[in-house]
């Protein structure tokens, strides 16, 4: 098939959401389809120049990161970033003939803010929410762009595996959604050998507002990492977090190493490098996700899992769809954060084999592309 992945990594300028987005188009193209990658800005291209420190309006700069991060993987010459009248990567008219042929239009994450008529010549559409619960409550509230956004998919799929359960807060609006997986293409993420010792996690403090629905409020990182702030006091493990949204001293003074997020995550090989030198994982989501109990999964815990570094996650619901004790250890206060650690590290080398096993079982790109394709297209 000819199929057009539309995401955010000019947007963001991090190599984390450039993997994101990565899996996706080398896993297609591996089992055979023709990709192309797209993003989309709307009426005016705005980012964050992570080293001036301030908002870039020109579509060079973001332009500039899509190439720096798909050339290295083959795409070169498979891209377009488009804002307003304005695009860099492929003519438009190239671009134009390719909707015009394509089988499938894929949005990633967000919408397409400005939809554009070639956007409607594809044979297929489809939406995959990775913000699970904070995407449905932004329709129930009556966000009409993502409402519209996600309405012209005749597809919609989201990464909360929970949805439906009777404790799973998250509501149903724009839907009928169907679940996927985050995937990971394997090739690119070999077992890591190299010696590493620490603890790590890559983590925005607070991204975005909290949100509301029903009489409760659900927040960002900001309102659930302070349960695990006094972890380091309580076991000789070393923890170091790449951190983006707050003060270092918030963390350093409690015990925490603390790397600067935006260094960390600036190319999809640090990004890569920083995982694959971690002895695991030590993941906190936002506190909507393990207030709503929707089962979610990080995209990056996936690439830890890759790389045969075991994941220790608090807990959203994961042990009902994910098989949890070995290479993933789930928590859901301090103490028994403390006693996943541990375990990890009782057995390392047991926990590293499984980790490296379950991200081949379940989030291989081989295994959640085919399914995903099949249902976005009949």
């Amino acid at each position: 098939m000819k199929i057009i992945l539309a995401g955010t990594i000019g947007r963001s300028g991090l190599g984390g959401q450039a993997w994101a987005n990565l899996q996706y188009l080398l896993g297609l193209r591996a089992l055979g389809h023709e990709v192309w990658y797209l993003e989309d800005c709307g009426d005016t291209s705005f980012v964050w120049d992570w080293e001036k420190a301030e908002w870039n309006y020109e579509l060079e700069y973001p332009a500039a990161c899509v190439r720096a991060c798909l050339a290295p993987f083959g795409f070169g010459k498979r891209w377009i970033y488009r804002a307003g009248a304005g695009a860099r990567g492929m003519a438009l008219e190239q671009f134009r003939e390719i909707c015009a042929a394509a089988d499938l239009l894929i949005l990633r994450a967000a919408p397409l803010w400005l939809w554009r008529p070639e956007y409607d010549l594809p044979r297929r559409r489809a939406f995959i929410d990775v913000d699970p619960g904070f995407t449905q409550i932004a329709i129930a509230n009556g966000d009409q762009g993502v409402a519209d956004g996600v309405a012209r998919c005749e597809r919609r799929f989201t990464v909360a595996q929970r949805l439906g359960v009777a404790d799973c807060l998250i509501p149903r609006n724009g839907g009928p959604w169907l679940k996927t997986l985050p995937p990971v293409f394997l090739p690119e993420w070999p077992v890591a050998d190299s010696p590493a010792t620490q603890f790590t996690s890559i983590m925005r403090w607070q991204g975005f507002r909290e949100a509301s629905h029903g009489g409760r409020s659900f927040g960002q990182r900001d309102q659930e990492f302070p349960k695990f702030i006094g972890l380091p006091k309580l076991t000789p493990q070393t923890f170091c977090i790449a951190l983006m949204g707050v003060k270092p001293e918030e963390l350093t003074k409690r015990g925490w190493a603390v790397a600067p997020g935006e260094v960390i995550s600036r190319t999809p090989a640090r990004y890569r490098e920083f995982i694959q030198q971690s002895r695991a994982e030590f993941g906190v989501p936002k506190h909507g996700y393990v207030e709503m109990r929707g089962g979610w999964f990080s995209d990056r815990s996936v690439c830890y899992l890759a790389s045969g570094r075991p994941v220790a996650v608090e807990d959203t619901g994961l042990g009902d769809w994910l098989q949890v004790g070995e290479g993933l250890l789930t928590f859901d206060d301090v103490d028994s954060a403390r006693l996943a650690v541990e375990k990890v590290n009782s057995d390392y080398e047991r926990h590293r084999r499984a980790a490296r096993a379950l991200a081949e079982k379940v989030f291989a790109t081989g295994r959640v592309l085919p399914s995903l394709l099949e249902a976005a297209m009949y």
